[in-house]
């Protein structure tokens, strides 16, 4: 008979006996499932009972916030800018618990809530344009920026001033926990007042005061002057006045600058600017910009803001031919009329105007003097022209120009203008004078008239 093996296991038996007991071996298989049961309840007993997380309060900690301008604190007067106020929260939070069983606050007792921040004028001369901002949470040792539009008045006194900034706030006072799972938040709200430096600088306030133009016209020259005042309550020295062109503007200074020197408070001056108007411009106001350059109190150089002012432009120097339009015939040579009109708002000065002769005309006499004309006056030039004797009978279109000086004696050409002639067929007598055959047959009709009479005088003188 077989059996399965044994394991030995040594028993207790009688003294000095030594008995043998075998017991059966388990299957490899059974040993491993057990131990994997073993792992997974060791695993999820693990995942279940995790430990408990500890919380954090904060026992004390409040805002602290300050107010400072972005960029320079230097303002002239007259201009209207936007000021930039950087706001800076550097409450810290100074004792802190954590442990189990607290519940985390939502917010920092150095956290300043639905922050609102108020600009006001104060005793300063600026007026404040925009309304109090909005700028939301600031958290400790973060900033944010608020931005106001302010106006520093054309009579604004050089000086420092204070300008007061108001800023309303809510913060986390107290925070007490009940229970394990709820928190009563005690909130504080607070206004705040601080002074803002600003300066007001040494300036001069500029105004034009009057504009007038001569000879400004489309594609010519003239003078723009202006009359400027100093508004302001400083003076400024070494002061340059300088005309400039504005944008895409047609009116473009030749000369553009005038010294004023010294420029003191009321003072009124006349800056006279030579300047050039493109040929494209159109009958209307037109602008040009002006500022002053000069030297504060302080000895710095400083320059107004730039005023825009406006121009009137003319009508463009224009010429118009009002005659009916010249009669020639065919072959033959004659002076003709033309009547030109100035339809341009400037007086032109020395005026010659030339016609431009093309088949079937020649001429030799195509410059005619027309002198001065005022806007509206009108001349007449007189040309001699030839036409072919084959030219057809139809209304041609012959070129002329006009060259001229303007008021400032600058040299300039017109456009072209067309002077319309006709060319007629000679009637009555004309034509007939005008034909080669018919002349002939006259001159021989004459000549045998005079010969029959003369050899009837001669016989009469016989008898």
């Amino acid at each position: 008979m077989k059996t399965s093996p044994k394991s030995p296991v040594i028993q207790g038996g009688s003294p000095g006996a030594l008995r043998t007991h075998t017991i059966p071996r388990l299957g490899t298989g059974i040993a491993r499932k057990t131990m994997l049961i073993v792992l997974a309840g060791l695993i999820l007993t693990l995942m279940v009972s995790s430990p408990v997380l500890a919380g954090t309060k904060y026992m004390s900690g409040s805002p602290n916030l300050t107010v400072s301008i972005v960029g320079n604190n230097e303002f002239t007067p007259g201009t209207t800018v936007p000021l930039k106020l950087q706001v800076q929260n550097s409450g810290l939070n100074q004792i802190k618990f954590v442990q189990s069983g607290i519940v985390d606050t939502d917010d920092k007792p150095s956290t300043a809530k639905m922050v609102t921040v108020s600009l006001l004028p104060g005793d300063s001369p600026i007026l404040v344009k925009s309304d109090p901002q909005m700028i939301g949470d600031i958290q400790g040792s973060q900033s944010t920026t608020a931005s106001f539009e302010i106006r520093v008045p054309d009579d604004a006194k050089a000086g420092r001033y204070t300008l007061p900034v108001v800023i309303d706030y809510t913060y986390l006072g107290n925070a007490e926990q009940e229970g394990t799972d709820s928190i009563i938040y005690r909130y504080v709200e607070k206004k705040q007042e601080i002074d803002l430096p600003f300066v007001v600088e040494s300036a001069i306030n500029l105004d034009v005061t009057n504009v007038t133009s001569d000879n400004i016209i489309a594609g010519g020259s003239g003078y723009i002057t202006l009359t400027l005042k100093n508004t302001g309550t400083d003076a400024g020295d070494k002061a340059v006045a300088n005309l400039s062109r504005s944008g895409t503007s047609p009116i473009i200074p030749v000369s553009n600058s005038v010294y004023l020197g010294t420029f003191a408070p009321g003072d009124t001056v006349e800056a006279k600017y030579k300047v050039s108007v493109s040929k494209d411009a159109e009958p209307q106001d037109y602008p040009v910009a002006i500022a002053v350059t000069y030297e504060n109190t302080d000895g710095e150089t400083v320059t107004t803001p730039s005023q825009k002012i406006g121009v009137q432009v003319g009508e463009k120097v224009d010429f118009t031919v009002t005659s009916e339009p010249p009669e020639v015939n065919p072959g033959k040579k004659k002076t003709i009329e033309v009547t030109y009109r100035n339809d341009g708002s400037a007086t032109v000065y020395g005026a010659e105007v030339r016609l431009s002769a093309v088949d079937p005309f020649t001429s030799s006499d195509d410059l005619a003097y027309l002198g001065d004309l005022e806007p509206g006056q009108s001349v007449v030039a007189r040309f001699g022209v030839t036409v072919d004797a084959d030219a057809d009978a139809k209304t041609y279109g012959l070129d002329s120009e006009v060259k001229y000086r303007d008021a400032l004696d600058d040299s300039h050409v017109s456009d072209t203008i067309k002077v319309p002639v006709n060319v007629v067929k000679a009637e009555g007598l004309a034509a007939l004078l005008s034909s080669p055959v018919a002349i002939g047959v006259i001159l021989v009709i004459i000549l045998g008239g005079g010969y029959y009479f003369y050899e009837y005088r001669r016989k009469q003188k016989k008898q």
